[in-house]
């Protein structure tokens, strides 16, 4: 009997959603080493791979065997062939952008744990999906509007939820759409370097993410009275500021907050909140010219009279903080606690914290490998944004439910 390898799903799979692989039809105690490659829609291979060995009746589990030293991680971890996937070119970060089109996956067995692989005994592709089946993928135009809203299957009414992602630009689905697949409607906001909005912006305004928030409080498959917003580093302190002037916000999910307004100045009718200092002499230069610019922003918490500081006090909202430990880009564990501490001190109970150890500024959902090194926006030069490969997937798969959870609570 060949080997065959034996995908649950079979074919298809969201992408933050297990799958479970298996090999049968292998000699007993037989080492093998299996591979996985996906390309994104660049053309940039990601591989990642781990040595094995069989049971003795030929069958290997990867939810029931360890792999053994010497691939991309050992120990058991049934996902590990996904969440260790590593680009072949260094610093390129795993992105989904068309999200109606799955991200193939190639799964491949060799014979023996040699470098390079033995001969190839099995192999099976599998599609990872964004949208499940009835997702509704709507691009918005509306007034000043650029973003993409996902509506669940049905015709029913769903908590709204807007995506605001960080200081990169452009549009990103990637989120939005798996959450959509959990039963959200969830608006991609776009705010800068996307189709007709400013490539280069001076200030952000404010006004331009409240018309986002009753563009959709009058969407009839929203359900109001409020929305929900989930904000990643710079969107995460949009969000903040949104949260604190802006009304009908409910619940906020921020993925490592600054806390304070940060790198341009932001608007809201009369009132003018700077940006939090930089200190480019505390950029520190390591390795071969990769930055850490952890210690660059201004403690918020310190400067007297600061007014970049985001009154977080006036947030009406539920607060769910979720930070990264090794932040290098922000120290968000730092801001968030002392954030929390100021609302305790103001007989406020409406925020939670979510910390991870081994987790850096980027926090994807499940699945995706960890990007621990990224261009820096302000400096544009790669600079570390932390974590650890196995204790970030870890995070991912623990963060993803509960702010889920978090949402339907309170919208």
């Amino acid at each position: 009997m060949a080997p065959t390898i034996r995908l649950s799903p079979a074919a298809r799979s969201l992408f933050d959603e297990p799958l479970a692989i298996a090999v049968q039809g292998l000699s007993p105690r037989q080492q093998v080493t299996l591979r996985t490659s996906l390309r994104d829609e660049t053309g940039e291979l990601f591989q990642a791979c781990a040595r094995y060995q069989a049971g003795d009746d030929g069958e290997l589990d990867l939810a029931r065997c360890p792999a053994l030293p010497g691939g991309s991680f050992s120990g058991l971890e049934p996902m590990g062939l996904l969440w260790a996937l590593q680009p072949q070119k260094p610093f390129r970060r795993l992105v989904k952008r068309d999200v109606q089109s799955p991200f193939v996956l190639q799964l491949e067995v060799f014979e023996g744990h040699g470098d390079p692989p033995g001969r190839l005994l099995a192999q099976a592709q599998h599609e990872r999906a964004f949208l499940r089946d009835g997702v509704r993928r709507v691009p918005v135009r509306e007034g000043r509007i650029r973003a993409t809203l996902f509506l669940p299957p049905g015709e029913d009414t769903f908590p709204g939820i807007i995506d605001i992602h960080g200081y990169t630009g452009g549009l990103f689905e990637q989120r939005a759409s798996l959450l959509a697949n959990h039963g959200f409607a969830t608006l991609a906001l776009a705010y800068f370097k996307y189709e007709d909005l400013p490539q280069d912006p001076t200030e952000f305004h404010l006004e331009y993410f409240e018309e986002a928030v009753n563009y959709m409080l009058q969407h009839p498959q929203v359900k109001g009275p409020g929305v929900g917003l989930l904000g990643y580093s710079k969107g995460a302190d949009l969000s903040l500021a949104m949260a604190a002037f802006l009304k009908n916000i409910t619940a906020v999910a921020f993925l490592n907050c600054p806390v304070a307004n940060t790198i341009i100045p932001l608007c809201y009718k009369d009132k003018i909140i700077p940006p939090l200092p930089l200190d480019e002499q505390k950029v520190k230069v390591i390795g071969s010219n990769i930055l850490d610019c952890s210690e660059v922003l201004a403690d918020p918490f310190q400067a007297p009279g600061n007014q970049s500081l985001v009154p977080l006090e006036k947030a009406e909202a539920q607060l769910l903080f979720i930070v990264g430990q090794d932040d290098h880009v922000v120290k968000s564990e730092y801001c968030a606690t002392k954030a929390c501490k100021l609302l305790q001190a103001q007989g406020k109970t409406n925020f939670q914290i979510l910390s991870y150890p081994g987790t850096g500024h980027c926090l994807d959902p499940p699945f995706f490998p960890l990007y621990p090194v990224g261009k820096h926006l302000i400096f544009h030069k790669q600079a570390i944004w932390g974590g650890e490969p196995k204790a970030y997937s870890t995070a991912q798969v623990h963060a993803w439910p509960q702010i889920q959870a978090f949402f339907n609570k309170y919208l």
